[in-house]
């Protein structure tokens, strides 16, 4: 009995690992970008530009709240920092539906729109779970001619928020 006892813990511990490697992996948490107008990160899913990871997953651009970075302070994602690196600037009107694609319903604070160094639109969902798709009417106020709009989705329930950069010109 203590034989078969040992035979089998050794045949567990020596499958355990192979296991481990072999099985897939969950996949990661998936949150949100936007959409239409193509952001940064869609451009790169699309392959509209050549881009590394964030190819794979658009909707992770996720990090502390307050930042005003595309990547969102994800070195992973930098490039999405980067204004030269030949992102589609899409022609878009005074307002502007932004449309978010979201792939994890997290309890929403608020959405903010920056252009121009200033904050420009703000819609408070006071800790609602939005559906899949979210969409804001955008106005740009005085504002014309090319804009890199950063959009932000503060997560009500944790110190977090997702970013997504899109490049319009506004006429």
């Amino acid at each position: 009995m203590k034989s078969k006892r040992m035979l089998a813990v050794a045949i567990g511990a020596g499958i355990a690992p192979l296991l481990a490697v072999t099985l897939p992996a969950g996949s990661a948490s998936a949150h949100g970008y936007i959409s239409s107008p193509p952001s940064r990160q869609a451009q790169c899913a699309a392959g509209t530009v050549s881009c590394g990871s964030i190819k794979y997953e658009p909707q992770s651009v996720e990090g502390p709240k307050g930042l005003t970075s595309c990547s969102g302070g994800n070195a992973a994602f930098a490039e999405l920092n980067n204004d030269s690196k030949g992102w589609k600037v899409t022609p878009v009107s005074r307002t502007t539906s932004f449309n978010w694609r979201l792939t994890a319903r997290h309890a929403t604070s608020t959405w903010q729109y920056y252009a121009g160094g200033r904050k420009i639109a703000e819609f408070n969902d006071g800790g609602a779970r939005p559906g899949e798709t979210v969409t804001h009417q955008v106005n740009f106020g005085s504002l014309s001619g090319k804009q890199k709009v950063l959009a932000v989705w503060n997560i009500a329930d944790t110190v977090n928020a997702f970013y997504a950069c899109v490049d319009v010109n506004v006429s």
